[in-house]
């Protein structure tokens, strides 16, 4: 049976009430937020397993979410649902109003049971024009974007070496990219992972 069987079948069995380890079917990664969707989808199309958009509603485990083109997606939660907020979380850690992306398998119905959903994920390139105390600022296409390094969470990859808690070297000037979560309504971000030249 071809893969994405199986990932339907088993979604569809956590949808009603199964369990099943969404993290098995694919990354909870920040990066894996912004991956290329499936070879099947034509280029330019929109990937019909995966949802962009704000939360407008909360219901059960239910999310009603209004995408950036104003489309009203239901996303259901299931028991294998694996939610990134900064960090792998619970479903009890998101609220109306945060920004998600999530992927997953179409029931009949046309809602999205989701194996992965990033809550309030940014995915940033910039430039430092200041560094303060557990902070960056930073300049997105001329807005400043405040970043919150959060101890114990917040991680440098520096030329593509593995990831380290040591954020000293990020100097003003410089080009990043910066992954992390967004505080809604806010300029303000806590940061997950930067990566920067040395």
């Amino acid at each position: 049976m071809p893969h994405t069987l199986d990932r339907r079948r088993l979604l569809a069995t956590a949808a009603l009430g199964g369990v099943v380890g969404a993290t098995g079917l694919g990354s909870l990664a920040p990066d894996a937020a912004f991956a290329a969707g499936p070879a099947t989808v034509e280029p330019g199309a929109p990937d019909p397993n995966f949802v962009e958009g704000r939360i407008s509603k909360i219901s059960g485990h239910l999310l009603l979410v209004t995408g950036s083109d104003t489309v009203l997606h239901s996303i259901r939660i299931t028991d294998g649902t694996s939610i990134w907020k900064l960090h792998p979380t619970t479903f009890d850690q998101v609220a109306i109003g945060d920004g998600l992306y999530a992927r997953g398998v179409r029931l009949p119905d046309g809602t999205l049971a989701a194996d992965s959903v990033w809550v309030n994920i940014v995915n940033l390139h910039a430039h430092i024009a200041a560094v303060g105390r557990n902070l960056l600022h930073l300049d997105h296409k001329g807005q400043r974007i405040v970043a919150h390094v959060v101890p114990g969470r917040s991680a440098a990859v520096y030329n593509g070496t593995p990831a380290i808690s040591d954020l000293s070297l990020l100097r003003v000037g410089r080009h990043v990219q910066v992954l992390g979560a967004w505080h809604p309504d806010t300029n303000e971000i806590d940061i997950a992972t930067v990566y920067a030249a040395a």
